[in-house]
C-alpha cells in the first residue's frame, strides 16, 4: 500500500510538473514576450525559447508540445509569457492564438519610408512591401480612393492596438478605417463650409503643424492661411519651401530658397502644394477645421525662441515683425 501511495505520489508529482508547475522564467522586469513569425515553424519557437532562456525546463514543454500536437498547429503571433503560466496553460495560449495586442504609436512623419520604418519597429509589417505597397496607384485609387502623394493623409499621428502578425495591407486597411472614423459628419460639413476636401484639409494642416506646436497659435496660422487662399494670394509658406528643398533644420530661409523649382514651393505658385509636407495630427486638423475668424494675412516667429507667432493684417506691419525676428536671430549668429 505504502509502495502505491509513493507511486501515485510521484506520478501526480510527475504531471504537475509537466502540466502546471510555473515555466516560464521570472525576469525583474515584466513579463516576456515570445514573437512567433508568420510561416515560422515548430523548430523556430524551441530555438527561440531557447536562446532568449524563456522557460526554465525547455524539455517538460517540448515534451507535453508534441504530445498534445503543437507542431502541426503553430500560430503566428506576440505572446505575453507570464512568470506563472505552466506548460499547459502556454500551450493552450499560442495554440489558440491568444496574443496581446500592440500598443503602437504613430509619431509624425515626412515621408513614406519613414512611415514604413516606425511600423516596422512595431509590427511584423515588411518594410518594403509597406513601401511598394503605398506606391502602386491602381491599388490606391480603387480600395482607399487615394493616389501616390495623398495616401499619407491616411495616417493621422495617435495611439493605436494592433496584433503584432499584422500585414502591410491590413495595415493600411486599419488605418483608413481609423481615418473614416475621424471624418465625422461634422467634420465634413465643416470642410464642405471652408470649401476644402479631406485631402486638402490635410495638406492644409501639414503646413500649420510644421509652423507651430502651440495649440492656441494653430487655428490662428490656419486662419491666416485660409484668409489668402479667399483672396488669391500665394501662401508664401516656409515651412512647404523646407521640404522642396529637403531641410527641415533650416531656421533661416533665404531668398535663393524661394527660387527652387518645386511644386511644393508656395512662394512661386498659389493654392495648396499638391500633397502633405507632414503627418497632420488631430489637433492640427481640428484647427484648420475650427480656423479664428480675424484678419490677418501675415505672420511671423516671435523673437525668444518661445514658438509662438506675430501676426498682422498688413504688409507694413508684418515687415516690422519679420525684421525684430531677423534682428534676434543675428543676434545669435544664426545665419541658416
Amino acid at each position: 500500500m505504502l509502495a502505491l501511495l509513493l507511486l501515485g505520489g510521484i506520478g501526480l508529482y510527475a504531471a504537475w510538473r509537466v502540466l502546471w508547475k510555473p515555466n516560464v522564467t521570472e525576469s525583474p522586469y515584466g513579463p516576456a514576450y515570445l514573437f512567433v513569425r508568420t510561416g515560422a515553424g515548430y523548430n523556430e519557437v524551441l530555438d527561440s525559447l531557447e536562446r532568449h532562456e524563456l522557460l526554465r525546463e525547455p524539455r517538460t514543454f517540448q515534451w507535453l508540445a508534441e504530445q498534445r500536437g503543437y507542431p502541426q498547429h503553430v500560430r503566428a503571433g506576440r505572446y505575453r509569457l507570464d512568470f506563472k503560466l505552466g506548460n499547459a496553460a502556454l500551450l493552450d495560449r499560442l495554440m489558440r492564438g491568444e496574443q496581446d495586442t500592440v500598443d503602437f504609436v504613430l509619431d509624425a512623419f515626412k515621408y513614406k519610408p519613414q512611415l514604413a520604418r516606425q511600423v516596422s519597429r512595431q509590427l511584423e509589417v515588411d518594410s518594403s512591401v509597406l513601401r511598394r505597397l503605398l506606391n502602386e496607384q491602381d491599388l490606391l485609387q480603387r480600395r482607399y480612393r487615394v493616389d501616390t502623394t495623398s495616401v499619407l493623409t491616411l495616417f493621422i499621428p495617435g495611439r493605436y492596438r494592433f496584433v503584432w502578425n499584422t500585414s502591410s495591407e491590413q495595415f493600411v486597411d486599419s488605418m483608413a478605417a481609423h481615418y473614416r472614423r475621424f471624418w465625422t459628419t461634422e467634420r465634413q460639413h465643416r470642410a464642405d463650409s471652408l470649401r476644402l476636401t479631406q485631402t486638402e484639409v490635410h495638406v492644409l494642416a501639414s503646413i500649420v503643424q510644421r509652423e507651430t506646436a502651440k495649440k492656441e497659435d494653430k487655428p490662428v496660422i490656419a486662419g491666416v492661411y485660409l484668409n489668402r487662399l479667399r483672396r488669391g494670394m500665394k501662401l508664401q509658406a516656409d515651412p512647404t519651401l523646407l521640404w522642396a528643398i529637403g531641410n527641415f533644420g533650416v531656421r533661416r530661409v533665404l531668398n535663393k530658397d524661394k527660387l527652387v523649382d518645386s511644386p511644393y514651393n508656395t512662394y512661386k505658385h498659389k493654392g495648396l502644394p499638391p500633397g502633405p509636407i507632414t503627418s497632420a495630427n488631430r489637433q492640427s486638423l481640428d484647427a484648420v477645421l475650427k480656423p479664428a475668424a480675424h484678419n490677418y494675412l501675415f505672420f511671423c516667429a516671435r523673437p525668444g525662441g518661445s514658438g509662438y507667432s506675430d501676426f498682422a493684417a498688413t504688409f507694413a506691419e508684418h515687415k516690422q515683425n519679420a525684421r525684430r525676428y531677423q534682428h534676434w536671430l543675428d543676434s545669435l549668429n544664426i545665419k541658416r
